[in-house]
C-alpha cells in the first residue's frame, strides 16, 4: 500500500512515469489499432503486452485507474511469492527479507515491468529442484516479458535430473506459443525486435560501467550528462563513453557465457555430489542465480534503478532454504535497494545535474555491486568439496509442497 500511495498520489511523474507509458502504447492498440510488436518494434519482449493491456481494466484515459489495478496486480503476485517462500522451514525470515527489500527499493519494485517478473522470479527458483518444468515455465514467461528471468534457466538446466525434458521442453513450448501467436496476429517481422532495439544506446548514466566517467564528471565539463530522447533516459558523453558502451556490449555476452561455463565447472567438480547431496543442488542453483544475475547487471551498459529487483529473487529463496554463506549477502542486498530509492527517484535530479552527494552514493552502490560479484564468484570457486553446503532433508520440499 505504501508504494502503491507514493506512486499514485505522491510523486506520481517521477516515481510511475512508466505506467502512463503503458497505458499510452495499450490505448494506441485499442483506440487507434497500433500495437507494440504486431505493428511496430518494441523495447520489450511480446509477452509485456498481456501485464500492461490487464492493468487496462482499471481505464486507458487519464487518471489513476491504470496505476491502481497495476498495483493491485503486482501485490497479488507479490503475496503469492510471499505464500510460497513461507511454506519452507526458514521462510518467516525470507518474508520478512523479500518484504523489506521491496520498501527499501521503492516505488520502482512496484511501477515497472520488472515487478512482474521478480516473484516469478522467486516462486520459479524455489520450485527449481522438485518442480523443474513449472520453474522452467514460470522463468520463461519472465523472459517474454522483460528478458532478464531467461538466463536463470542456465542454473536451473545444470540441476535438473531430465534437463532436456524438464527444463528445455517448457521453455521452447512457451517460446513456440509467443511466437507462433504474435505471427499469426500480423507481428512476424518484430517478434524479436526487444534483440537489437536498443542495442544503439550509449552509456548509461547508473551503469556500473559508467562510474569512471560519473565521478570524473564531477571535476570536468568534458563529461556531460544528457536526455537521451529517443527512448528516454540520461546517458553520459566524453572521451571513451562511446568506447565504453560497445565494449560493455560485447562483454556482456561474453560474461554470461562465462559465468555460465563456472557454473558447468562447478557442476562436473562436485561430480556424483550433486545427486546424493540436495543441498548442493540448491546451492549451485540459487548460487548460480546469483552469479548470473550480478553479471547482468556488472556488465550491462544500462543500469535502470528496476533492475536491483532482480537480486532479490536468489536472496529470498536462499535465506527460505536456509543456505549457508548468504547473511552477508542478504544485508547488502537491501543496503543496495535503500540507496537506489534515494538516488532515484528521491535524488535523481541531482544525478542528472551533477550533485556530488549522490554521485557518490551512486557510485558507491556500484561497487557493492561487483563486490557483491566477487563474492559470488569466490563462493562456487574457492569452496572446498568436502565442506557442507546445508543440511537441506528431503522429506522438507515434499511436505512443503503437498
Amino acid at each position: 500500500m505504501w508504494l502503491a500511495v507514493l506512486g499514485v498520489a505522491v510523486i506520481p511523474q517521477r516515481a510511475f512515469w512508466d505506467l502512463d507509458l503503458y497505458r499510452y502504447w495499450m490505448w494506441l492498440g485499442v483506440n487507434v489499432d497500433l500495437w507494440p510488436v504486431l505493428d511496430v518494434a518494441w523495447v520489450y519482449p511480446a509477452g509485456a503486452l498481456l501485464p500492461m493491456l490487464l492493468a487496462g481494466i482499471g481505464g486507458l484515459g487519464y487518471g489513476a485507474g491504470y496505476a491502481i489495478v497495476w498495483c493491485l496486480g503486482i501485490t497479488a503476485l507479490d503475496a503469492a511469492a510471499l505464500a510460497v517462500l513461507l511454506r519452507r522451514r526458514n521462510g518467516l525470515a525470507a518474508g520478512w527479507w523479500w518484504t523489506a527489500f521491496l520498501l527499501l527499493l521503492g516505488p520502482v519494485a512496484m511501477g515497472r515491468l520488472d515487478a512482474v517478473v521478480a516473484p516469478l522470479v522467486v516462486v520459479g527458483l524455489m520450485w527449481g529442484l522438485d518442480r523443474p518444468g513449472v520453474a522452467s515455465f514460470l522463468l520463461t514467461v519472465g523472459a517474454w516479458i522483460k528478458v532478464a528471468p531467461g538466463a536463470l534457466v542456465a542454473p536451473l538446466f545444470l540441476v535438473a535430473h531430465r534437463p532436456w525434458r524438464q527444463v528445455l521442453g517448457p521453455a521452447v513450448a512457451v517460446s513456440a506459443v509467443v511466437t507462433g501467436t504474435v505471427i499469426g496476429l500480423g507481428g512476424g517481422d518484430h517478434v524479436a525486435s526487444f534483440l537489437t532495439e536498443q542495442g544503439s544506446r550509449g552509456l548509461q548514466i547508473e551503469a556500473p560501467g559508467a562510474t569512471p566517467w560519473l565521478l570524473v564528471g564531477l571535476l570536468t565539463p568534458r563529461i556531460q550528462r544528457y536526455m537521451n530522447q529517443d527512448i528516454n533516459t540520461w546517458e553520459l558523453v566524453g572521451p571513451g563513453t562511446h568506447a565504453m558502451a560497445d565494449l560493455l556490449g560485447a562483454v556482456f555476452a561474453i560474461a554470461l557465457a562465462a559465468s555460465a561455463g563456472l557454473l558447468w565447472w562447478r557442476r562436473q567438480r562436485l561430480g556424483i555430489r550433486l545427486w546424493t547431496d540436495r543441498s548442493e543442488r540448491a546451492e549451485l542453483l540459487v548460487r548460480g542465480a546469483m552469479l548470473i544475475t550480478l553479471a547482468m547487471l556488472v556488465f550491462n551498459k544500462v543500469g535502470s534503478p528496476q533492475y536491483m529487483g532482480w537480486l532479490a529473487g536468489p536472496v529470498a529463496v536462499a535465506l527460505a532454504l536456509g543456505l549457508p554463506g548468504w547473511q552477508r549477502t542478504a544485508r547488502w542486498v537491501l543496503a543496495v535497494a535503500a540507496a537506489t530509492q534515494v538516488i532515484f527517484p528521491w535524488l535523481y535530479g541531482q544525478v542528472t545535474y551533477g550533485g556530488p552527494g549522490v554521485t557518490f552514493l551512486l557510485a558507491a552502490r556500484n561497487g557493492v555491486l561487483v563486490v557483491l560479484l566477487w563474492w559470488t564468484l569466490r563462493a562456487l570457486v574457492v569452496r572446498r568439496d568436502d565442506e557442507p553446503a546445508a543440511a537441506l532433508p528431503e522429506h522438507e520440499t515434499a511436505a512443503a509442497t503437498r
